[in-house]
This record gives C-alpha cells, structure tokens and sequence, in this order.
C-alpha cells in the first residue's frame, strides 16, 4: 500500500463548453455530444487524481470550473501561450514533487502512476522525472521530482515526435527519467469507443454509449476507417 506523498498532481483541461473540445469528434458527434464526452473524461480524471494519497491537487483550467469539477483541487487559471508555455508555467508554482496530467485519459488508474508514487516516497529516488507515453508519439503525464520549466518550454507539441522530444530535454539535462504505461489519448472517435470499451460501467463509458446511441448510423463510416485499436494524435 501506498503511503501519503509528498507529490503535487496538477491536471491541465478546459472548460467542457460546446464548440471549444474534442472538436475532432465533430462530426459525427455534434458540439454538444463532444462535450459531454469531454466532461466525462474530465470528471473521471479528477476523481482518479481525488483518490491518489498525495499532498495536493491542482485544476489548472482554461474557463470557470463546476463546482463538482473544483472539489479537493485548487483552482489555477491558465496562462497564455501555447502548451508548451502553459505546462512550463505549472513548475513555476510548485516548488516539489510534480505529476502533470491532461484530461484525455479517462482510462488511469493507481497502477498506471504506481511505479512514480513508490519511487518518490522512498528518501533516494531513483528517477528524477517520469514520461507517461501517449500511444500517439505525445506523453499523457510529466513528472519532475525539482520542477524546471525551461525542460518543457520550446519543446513542440501535438506531434508524433513529442514525446521523444520531451525525454531528450529531460535526459539531455541529465535528469533520470523513469517510464509509465502507454496509453491512448481520447481525441477521435475510433479513440471514444477504444477506451470506453476498457472503462466499462463508468461515466465515461456512458457518455460515449449515448452518443452513439443517438445516431448509430452517423458512427459506422469512422469506425470502419479509424479500428477501435487504432490511436488519435495527442493535443
């Protein structure tokens, strides 16, 4: 078991409004339905992140946070920027131990993070940094034991290269990186129905059943092109 970290989890997301998330799953899913996807992703993240025995939580949003999404985080809003800046900003607030998750990995649980929780409790760690990989080439989690934005700052995202790019910062400052599971990223369709069928009786799980339930015709053409096994790109 697990004892309590002394580890920061900061989750970056955006605000679930129509128009502005998940604009990938449109078509064949309206605006509203991509949201509601979205903000099922975003809950079941948050109380992945509530369950965890760390020291803190940080919601670090673009846009006004529900209450139900607000509970046991502190709010930070985002800073402008591209992504790159917007994650190198996190590391300027918190002074210690730092995980770093988006909002597009509806499927995490405790053993995903395990092997990052058991080294930093321990008075010699062995890996100053931790890469959860996206299946995509991206990363789903960042984590630095002494926090420096200037090892994410200028690294480009949303590529298939961002991952490889991102560890060769951290190696190429010497820092021991340590390796989470691979996952896949929730951002097409073919991505929805993939990690739904892993999180069976969730609310994720139910938010991608009734939208496609609502126009099963409207998914079969994307399906088809895009196998449940196949990955979206990491944003």
């Amino acid at each position: 078991m697990i004892t309590e970290t002394n580890v920061t989890v900061a989750v970056i997301a955006k605000e679930c409004v129509p128009g502005r998330v998940k604009t990938r799953l449109c078509p064949p899913l309206t605006p509203v339905q991509a949201a509601a996807i979205a903000q099922a992703s975003l809950s079941q993240t948050l109380a992945f992140v509530r369950s965890l025995p760390v020291a803190d939580r940080l919601l670090v949003l673009d846009g006004t946070a529900r209450p139900q999404d607000a509970a046991g985080f502190r709010l930070l809003p985002q800073e402008t920027g591209g992504l790159d800046e917007r994650l190198a900003a996190i590391c300027a607030v918190v002074p210690g131990p730092l995980l770093i998750l988006g909002m597009d990995t509806p499927q995490l649980e405790l053993q995903h993070v395990r092997e990052l929780l058991d080294d930093w409790t321990t008075p010699a760690p062995v890996h100053d940094a931790w890469l959860g990989w996206a299946s995509d080439g991206g990363f789903w989690g960042l984590a630095m034991h002494t926090p420096r934005g200037d090892l994410i700052r200028g690294v480009p995202m949303s590529t298939d290269q961002t991952g490889a790019q991102q560890l060769a910062r951290l190696t190429g400052a010497g820092l021991r990186v340590g390796q989470l599971p691979m996952l896949d990223d929730v951002d097409t369709v073919a991505d929805a129905a993939h990690v739904a069928a892993m999180v069976p009786r969730t609310t994720f799980a139910a938010a991608v059943a009734a939208a496609f339930a609502a126009a099963p015709d409207a998914f079969a053409a994307p399906l088809a092109a895009s196998p449940a096994d196949a990955v979206g790109s990491h944003r």
